[in-house]
Parts: C-alpha cells; sequence; structure tokens
C-alpha cells in the first residue's frame, strides 16, 4: 500500500545540530534544549501537523582535532553540550498519541543486552512509536570514551554492528514465542517458561545468555534506521535498515544511491520496497522568494565557519588549522568517514575543487530557499527521483519547524505530498501501511540468518 512522503523533524537534544552558530540567532530558542517545555512545545506542533517522527542524531563523544584538540567545538558549540536523547522520548510520548520517536545510538556506547532492554521499555512506554538509528561511531574522543584507544578500522566497525544487531535481534524476535505471555491469575503463571528462551549467542566480541528481561513489545524489533554510504555501509544498509538516510547534493544523485541500496537489498533476500529513503534537507521559507533569500542573508550571517572546520577536521581525521585550505579534495585520503568522502567525491565532477570551496558552500549545503510554491516543487522533483521522504533539519529552534509547518505543509498536503491524517498502528505500521508491527519476515531479524561478521568488508 502507497503513501505520502514520510517527514521526519531531523533535530538534536544539543544547541546546535549542522547548523553552527546559528543558535545565537534572535528568536532561536536552540539554548533552552536542556529543558522540557521547549521539546513538548515542538513535539506538539509536530503531531497537530502530521509529521511522522522526530528522529534525534547523536553523539557520545566531542569533535576533536581542530587546533590540536576539542577546545573549538566545545566553546562554539558543535554538538556540544548534547543530553542523552533516549531519556527524553517518554516525555515527549505521553503528551502525543500519533507522532513517533528515532534515536541514535551506537554500538560503542552500550552493551547490546541492556540497550535491547532498553528499546524494548521505550516501545512499551510509546505504544510502538520507536526507532533505532544503527550507527557505529568515528569520533576518537568517543573511542576513548569507551576504553579504547582510537576509533577501530572502518572494516571492523561494520563487522562490530553485525554482530551486535545478531544480539539484539536474536533477544527482540527470538527469545519469546508467540504466546509465551500467559498473565493467568487463577493458574500464577504470568509467562509460560517452555516459550521463554535463552539466546546463547557465543560471538568475537559478545556472549550473551539471554533470556530477553523485556516482554515482547508492540514492533518487537524497533524501527531500523541506518545512513551508511560507504561501500560496507551501504552493504549493511541493505542488509539492515528500513529507513536509510541520504544526504545527496541533487535528486539525479539519489535516484543512483536509491537503485543502488535496493539491488543490494534484493540480493541479499529482502524486497526492494522494505526499504524507505530519506533524503536530508533544511528549509528557510517565507512568503515570496525574495523575503526568503533577505531570511537566509540573515541567518547566514549567524553562522561560525570556525565551528564547521572544527566538525570537518574531526569527521575527516585531519586538522585543518594545519593545512592549506587550498588544497584540492582530490588529493585527499581518510580511513575514518569514507561515506562522507565518497559522497563528497562522487558529487563533484572538478576534483581541483578545494576545501576553502567545501568551507564555502557548507553553511548552505542541503538547504531550500524560497516560497512556499518554490519548496513544493523542490520536494516533488526529489519524490520524482524515488526518494520516499524527507528529514527535516532545523537551523532555528523551533523557527524552522514553524515556518515550515504554516507555509509548506498546507500545499504539501493539498497536493497529496504530506499526509493530512495518521494511520492507526505502531510507528512501522505508519510507515508502512497494511505490513502489521513486526519487522518484515523477509529481514534478517526474523529470518535468523546471520551475517558471518568475520567475513564482512
Amino acid at each position: 500500500m502507497e503513501r505520502e512522503p514520510v517527514f521526519n523533524a531531523f533535530v538534536m537534544n544539543a544547541p546546535t545540530h549542522n547548523a553552527h552558530g546559528l543558535w545565537r540567532a534572535p528568536h532561536a530558542r536552540n539554548i533552552g534544549f536542556s529543558q522540557p517545555d521547549m521539546w513538548v512545545d515542538l513535539a506538539r506542533r509536530l503531531e497537530d501537523a502530521h509529521f511522522d517522527a522526530m528522529f534525534f542524531a547523536d553523539v557520545v563523544g566531542t569533535w576533536d582535532g581542530y587546533r590540536g584538540g576539542w577546545q573549538e567545538s566545545v566553546a562554539r558549540a558543535v554538538q556540544f553540550p548534547v543530553h542523552d536523547p533516549s531519556v527524553l522520548i517518554p516525555i515527549l510520548a505521553y503528551v502525543t498519541r500519533n507522532l513517533g520517536f528515532a534515536f541514535t545510538s551506537s554500538i560503542i556506547q552500550e552493551p547490546p543486552f541492556n540497550f535491547a532492554r532498553r528499546v524494548s521499555t521505550l516501545d512499551h512506554l510509546s505504544q510502538g512509536r520507536i526507532g533505532w538509528n544503527i550507527v557505529t561511531n568515528a569520533l576518537g574522543n568517543a573511542a576513548r570514551n569507551f576504553g579504547l584507544p582510537d576509533v577501530p578500522p572502518h572494516t571492523e566497525r561494520y563487522r562490530w554492528a553485525a554482530e551486535y544487531a545478531e544480539v539484539v535481534y536474536k533477544l527482540w524476535e527470538h527469545s519469546w514465542d508467540d504466546g509465551a505471555l500467559v498473565r493467568d491469575r487463577e493458574a500464577g503463571i504470568f509467562a509460560d517458561p517452555a516459550k521463554v528462551h535463552a539466546i546463547n549467542h557465543s560471538g568475537s566480541r559478545y556472549k550473551v545468555e539471554g533470556p530477553h528481561l523485556t516482554e515482547p513489545s508492540p514492533q518487537g524489533t524497533p524501527l531500523l534506521m541506518q545512513a551508511g554510504s560507504s561501500e560496507n555501509g551501504r552493504q549493511f544498509a541493505a542488509r539492515h535498515a528500513e529507513g536509510v538516510f541520504i544526504h545527496t547534493p541533487t535528486p539525479d544523485a539519489a535516484a543512483v544511491v536509491v537503485s543502488d541500496i535496493r539491488a543490494r537489498a534484493v540480493a541479499a533476500g529482502r524486497n526492494a520496497d522494505d526499504l524507505i529513503f530519506l533524503q536530508d534537507l533544511s528549509f528557510v521559507v517565507a512568503p515570496n522568494d525574495a523575503e526568503a533569500e533577505e531570511k537566509d542573508r540573515q541567518l547566514t550571517a549567524w553562522f561560525d565557519p570556525e565551528g564547521s572546520l572544527a566538525q570537518m577536521s574531526a569527521a575527516y581525521g585531519i586538522d585543518f588549522s594545519t593545512i592549506d585550505l587550498d588544497r584540492p579534495i582530490g588529493d585527499f585520503q581518510s580511513t575514518r568517514h569514507q561515506g562522507i568522502i565518497r559522497s563528497l567525491i562522487e558529487a563533484q565532477s572538478d576534483k581541483s575543487r578545494t576545501f576553502r570551496d567545501i568551507l564555502g558552500v557548507q553553511p548552505t549545503a542541503g538547504r531550500l530557499v524560497g516560497s512556499p510554491d518554490r519548496i513544493v516543487a523542490a520536494i516533488e522533483d526529489w519524490v520524482k527521483a524515488g526518494v520516499d521522504g524527507f528529514n527535516v533539519g532545523f537551523l532555528t529552534l523551533p523557527g524552522s519547524y514553524v515556518d515550515f509547518i504554516e507555509l509548506v505543509a498546507p500545499r504539501l498536503k493539498k497536493k497529496g505530498l504530506m499526509q493530512s491524517t495518521y494511520r492507526e498502528g505502531t510507528l512501522r505500521e505508519k510507515i508502512f501501511p497494511g505490513r502489521g508491527p513486526r519487522i518484515s519476515s523477509a529481514h534478517p531479524a526474523r529470518r535468523g540468518d546471520w551475517t558471518d561478521f568475520s567475513k564482512i568488508g
């Protein structure tokens, strides 16, 4: 059953996400991120507008490496301070009824047994509205926060992710049989022990006996999201993800990525339509193009290039304060964010473009500016290219979403490009209408067809 494009609010429990410096803009409430009132107000606005979900980005380390450390990131609020989004979700779920909540959690930050328990608890508390963004981690500071000397090699991170996924799948899908939850008051039996199983996982990183401590939640496995764009990342997304986040420069580029990962999913034994693809965009909108462009100029004036350099230094694994910013991108190699580098190089036909050129476009990368009609026309182009929805980023909170909700959403709904009401059921049932609350039977979580993680890469 087809549905309208998906719209998620792409947020972070921090002063800024990727629009560095805009927390200083007039009327921005970004600095109130640590208080629940701002988030409650935003969640209610998003639900009234029929957004599908709030998706929380997250990191578990500072963006270190610029000018020799993380001090510039701290000073300039480059995704710092950042609070735990999973703790915020129950508050927001309590004041909403249909809005979904997806959050990022890295394999590095929590053992899979406890993570599976926490996610199942959140799925119960939200009545089945939870999604998990699976990430590996490429921040050196984050690695050292969890006892590692540095970031593991790229391929090793995906081997780790494959085993982590195997453990949580076994807990969510194979520890409790259907009908195990009895709740028989007269017999005094709450759960049938014959239908509750240890998982007895024994792998290279984890040994987990089980059983899963939490009774089966409405979705079992949460809605699974992932944003890998490297070779290993695309393979992992094809095998595991239900929602794939992409950050491509044009609709044509998006079409290439979508086609590639769908083909890989089919080769992995899944159905092509078991995945949706969500383009990352932000919007500056006003009643007419001239006003929107003026608003964009005013916002860009608050952009902090030093903050951008601090993030880029950690992402690329090189201290940009020590190199010639006029160095061509074609000369650069890194072992960290291979997906970002690959996307960057693929997007540039002229490999002589420099790091200074990249920094110059950074404030407006992925940003659409214009009247509601211009924005709607651009969204239509992305949908025609095969994109299934959008992660709507913010420049200021809640202003970026208020403008979109008031000016763009009504036009999208009129054209059938955004839902006007919510479907019944869990987050998965809302995203994939007619398929039920549990993950597809073609997914390895249900099939029990585990990847030999030692062979990944």
